[in-house]
């Protein structure tokens, strides 16, 4: 379920990618053109499943790695002037994927240098790891919510 505007509903609607699901005219809108009047209701349903509907797994850049980890550095907490530091240096075969690269202020990025966090004695507050799907994510919080319940 998702809420869209009325020009995407149109669009969906005359393509025949979605149809009403009520069928009361009394409920929606009236468009109309200089050739045509078109009744829009309120609710709508896909009847096609696409491609623009599934989910991938973001690519490495600044701005996703900042938005992984909080916009905060992994190894002291700091929220100014961040970096992206690799895990396992790139001169010591380190890649620049998911599970290699975290956000760093400069002072701990320079602090680091081209050593591993167990080399330079600074432990990273969380490992990194590949984003999840929004509905893994949410999953995995409720059940983190709710087992402090028990």
């Amino acid at each position: 379920m998702s809420r869209i505007d009325i020009k995407r509903a149109i669009a969906l609607l005359v393509t025949g990618k979605a149809e009403p699901l009520d069928a009361k005219i009394d409920s929606g809108w009236l468009v109309r053109s200089p050739s045509v009047v078109l009744h829009v209701p309120e609710h709508i349903r896909l009847t096609i499943a696409g491609n623009e509907r599934l989910w991938k797994v973001p690519p490495v850049n600044r701005r996703e790695i900042l938005r992984r980890d909080h916009h905060k550095c992994q190894y002291c907490g700091s929220t100014k002037r961040l970096t992206i530091d690799h895990v396992l240096p790139r001169s010591k075969g380190g890649t620049h994927t998911w599970d290699n690269v975290v956000a760093a202020c400069e002072r701990c990025n320079s602090l680091k240098g081209d050593r591993t966090p167990e080399d330079a004695k600074m432990p990273l507050r969380t490992p990194p790891k590949a984003p999840l799907h929004p509905v893994v994510a949410f999953a995995e919080q409720f059940w983190r919510d709710h087992q402090d319940f028990e």
